[in-house]
């Protein structure tokens, strides 16, 4: 198949699940393109079946903001004819599934189906907001496809947008075969001596990653045994993060690393992963953690208790309790034999579910039926 895909592509939950999406299809023979403003965070190369086609935005005086889904929609369009595009597939509700409505609608020679997928905000957050909310359910409605990462959004997308049309429970994933425990080979002690217990964190430093939490869990813990943080990541609340350390007297116990592309050669290294969100409608680096062998200490909210199970693979603690948090995370760091059973039941659980081998082929699946439904042959070429 020839698939289009737009995604965020910047550090965050919905833009690596995309990218690892896109390079897990080209590796299984199909022609990926990539349509956004930027390549994606994890998209290191191209090849002869992975593309990317850049959305220029042109500024005008009359417009107080770039008319970003236009020039989307334009692209999308002039990429499926070019390309002989089968079908798109967009991540995130808004704007993209509205773009490629619109791309839809400008193709008027055959019809361009398109599947969106759900990630989280695009419905907790943007979408649920009143003067989205229209737009939002419509692109829903209008898509050709519909899945979200998890059983929770699922519900909460047909509970707060009146949502008629199926929605499909296709939960996120990760290459078990990239990430998995360190073999001996690991970075470790570039970051902590001998003896020192590593803690990860990993997000887009949000608000809604409470990050400061991160800080506050590990201050408790370093009273308690030698430790070491590490803050992958950047974001809006990282000078705020990186200033709780200092105050704390951590700065030199706490690494802030910045973006990573390659986070499994860090996450391998560590001994618990913390995860304080607010809400997580999945949680991507949770799963990250869990394929390493990293059992992870994570809020109980959202889609995250459909990952963990409490006390098997991990923790789930209510969230902004710091003080139960920590002590979970003590409670691995500092029993090696809890943290290796711990490990490898998340390993396990990672390996049994969540594995790409398992996931790709739903979305292949989904892909031939939409096309199926739609009665769509491949689209005729203008290239040349």
């Amino acid at each position: 198949m020839r698939i289009g895909i737009t995604c965020y592509p910047t550090y965050g939950g919905s833009g690596v699940v995309a990218t690892e999406l896109g390079l897990e299809l080209a590796a299984r023979g199909h022609d990926v393109h990539f349509i956004s403003y930027a390549v994606p965070v994890r998209m290191t190369e191209v090849s002869e079946r992975l593309h990317f086609h850049e959305v220029e935005v042109v500024n005008y005086p009359l417009f107080d903001h770039p008319p970003y889904a236009l020039a989307l929609a334009t692209k999308m369009h002039n990429v499926a004819l070019s390309e002989s595009l089968d079908l798109l597939h967009v991540h995130y509700a808004i704007p993209h599934s509205v773009s490629a409505y619109l791309a839809r609608a400008m193709v008027k020679s055959r019809r361009l189906p398109f599947v969106t997928t759900l990630h989280g905000t695009d419905i907790t957050l943007v979408g649920s907001d009143r003067s989205y909310l229209p737009i939002t359910r419509f692109s829903i409605e209008e898509s050709d496809g519909v899945t979200a990462i998890s059983e929770y959004l699922r519900q909460v997308t047909i509970r707060e947008f009146g949502i008629q049309r199926p929605i499909e429970l296709i939960p996120n994933f990760v290459n078990c075969d990239v990430f998995q425990p360190a073999d001996g080979e690991c970075r470790r002690h570039e970051f902590a001596r001998e003896g020192e217990a590593v803690l990860v964190h990993l997000s887009n430093f949000r608000p809604v990653k409470r990050v400061r939490d991160v800080i506050e869990i590990f201050h408790r813990v370093r009273r308690e045994i030698p430790a070491k943080l590490l803050m992958i990541g950047d974001g809006p609340d990282r000078t705020s993060a990186e200033w709780l350390a200092r105050e704390k007297g951590l700065a030199g116990d706490v690494i802030f690393l910045g973006k990573q592309n390659q986070v499994q050669k860090l996450l391998n290294c560590a001994d618990v992963l913390l995860l304080p969100s607010e809400l997580e409608s999945f949680g991507l680096a949770a799963l990250e953690g869990m394929a390493c062998g990293v059992p992870p200490v994570c809020s109980r909210v959202g889609g995250l208790p459909e990952v963990i199970d409490d006390g098997v693979e991990g923790y789930l603690v209510p969230p902004g309790d710091v003080d139960t948090m920590a002590a979970r995370a003590l409670e691995i760091a500092s029993d090696r034999q809890r943290r290796q059973a711990m490990g490898q039941a998340a390993r396990q659980r990672a390996l049994r579910q969540f594995c790409s081998n398992k996931i790709i082929p739903l979305y292949e699946a989904l892909y031939e039926r939409v096309l199926s439904q739609n009665g769509v042959p491949p689209l005729p070429s203008v290239r040349g």
